[in-house]
């Protein structure tokens, strides 16, 4: 059985929560969820399927322990590794730095030869800008439980199916 390690940064809660759940929804994996404030790059190691989530904090900034961690991260070997990401923020109230956190794990991470998987549709969120948006898709799945909380549950499901 393929191993996925889920690596999230929260503060409110909020993205340990979808962890969790992008956790339940892996039945064919083998899955391990860390923290990103208690994690290493020994860790991360350990895995060829990655999921790394965030919030998005301030004016589209990464969670604060992303901010440490994302530096262990650059450490890593992750050529033929496959990334996924996944992010949480408000829509309405942060629109032109909608789930921009992961956009940035991106930016950091892309010349890393490993292959980012889980481009997500754009089209039923309604944001200026992202950081997120690679090639008209967020770069990643975008959960923003403020606005749209009664489609966190479907969106995880059908971004889980096939993702790796």
């Amino acid at each position: 059985m393929d191993k996925v390690g889920i690596f999230y940064g929260s503060t409110t809660g909020d993205t340990e929560t979808i962890a969790m759940s992008l956790a339940s929804q892996l039945k064919n994996y083998d899955v391990d969820v860390y923290n990103v404030n208690s994690a290493a790059k020994e860790d991360v190691e350990a895995y060829d399927n990655l999921i790394l989530a965030s919030s998005t904090w301030g004016l589209g900034e990464l969670q604060s322990d992303w901010i440490d961690f994302i530096e262990e991260l650059k450490e890593v070997d992750l050529k033929n590794k496959k990334i996924a990401l996944v992010g949480t923020g408000d829509q309405d109230m942060y629109a032109d730095t909608f789930v921009d956190a992961i956009g940035i794990i991106y930016e950091e991470l892309k010349a890393s030869e490993a292959e980012f998987v889980g481009h997500y549709p754009s089209d039923t969120y309604d944001f200026s800008d992202s950081r997120a948006l690679v090639d008209e898709k967020l770069i990643g799945l975008a959960i923003d439980n403020t606005n749209q909380s009664d489609l966190t549950e479907t969106r995880i499901e059908e971004w889980c199916q096939g993702l790796f």
